[in-house]
């Protein structure tokens, strides 16, 4: 994939993901305004995207996906590929704040 069209896919890819994070934030109706605000940033942000990949590459895959075959596969990518370490990165993070603590 050539720079230009991975970052054509990466801009896609970053608004596929924003999208994603803010429809599966909205399900977890516990959550008040600023800790959605402050999950959706962790979804969403380069320092998450780098333990899966490199960022834009990790954005232009998504993007990719959504642009040859549309907007629930690129869910569901995400859903498989992202949640889980998403999911496993904030239990270890609640975890360490809870040590910190007691």
């Amino acid at each position: 994939m050539e720079e230009s069209e991975k970052r054509d896919y990466a801009w896609l890819g970053d608004a596929v993901l924003s999208l994603f994070a803010r429809e599966w934030l909205l399900k977890k109706t516990a959550l008040n305004f600023a800790v959605r605000t402050e999950e959706f940033v962790a979804m969403t942000s380069n320092q998450f995207l780098k333990s899966i990949g490199e960022p834009t590459v990790v954005e232009a895959k998504i993007g990719k996906i959504y642009h040859e075959d549309g907007l629930e596969s690129a869910f569901h990518w995400i859903e498989k590929e992202l949640i889980p370490v998403y999911e496993k990165q904030r239990a270890n993070k609640l975890r360490g704040k809870q040590g910190k603590r007691g």
